[in-house]
């Protein structure tokens, strides 16, 4: 078993066989182990000899280091292990709820419903009161609204952002908690 996390190749500008203009490399062969400063030709005949390709793994290093590999298969693994990696993560999304400082009782019992439900699926909320018109002299009562709404999720999601005024709006975050979040698979 060849263990290829030990070389950091960037995607883009890989010097592969001819490609590389070094005089002299660093060369490591296929199990890992170091053969020493040679030539590059003596590396390129080494790695045809052993019908691999010599993949220069770092072109900044003095002497550049070259890795003598299959460069077919290290993609293919590579490209796999991305794939798996995409397939595994969550994307966390960010829902909105907007409301308005003077936002009525039963308004604001649906807002916290539909906000709980975004916190148990997995994704933040952010919640922003909107000040119109002369509202914006009294932002106090939409902190006032904002905090009630925090108090009435905390079984669901945790405050990441106090309120804070954004032009005319007043915002905060809430991350779902880890044991609300439901299991889909």
């Amino acid at each position: 078993m060849i263990c290829w996390g030990c070389c950091q190749i960037s995607k883009d500008d890989v010097q592969i066989n001819e490609a590389i203009r070094a005089r002299e490399v660093r060369l490591i062969d296929e199990a890992g182990a170091q053969l020493g400063i040679v030539n590059i030709r003596d590396a390129m005949r080494i790695a045809a000899e052993k019908d691999l390709d010599l993949v220069n793994v770092a072109p900044t290093a003095k002497p550049p280091v070259c890795r003598i590999m299959d460069y077919g298969k290290f993609k293919y693994e590579q490209s796999k292990r991305e794939k798996e990696a995409r397939k595994n993560q969550k994307v966390v999304l960010i829902k909105e709820i907007r409301m308005t400082p003077n936002i009525e009782d039963h308004d604001f019992d649906t807002k916290v419903k539909s906000a709980a439900k975004f916190l148990q699926e997995g994704d933040k909320v952010k919640a922003a009161v909107r000040f119109r018109g002369r509202e914006i002299t009294h932002p106090g009562i939409g902190q006032a609204v904002l905090e009630r709404l925090a108090r009435e999720l905390e079984p669901y999601g945790l405050l990441e952002r106090a309120p804070r005024l954004e032009g005319r709006s007043m915002i905060i975050i809430l991350n779902p908690r880890p044991s609300s979040v439901e299991k889909t698979s």
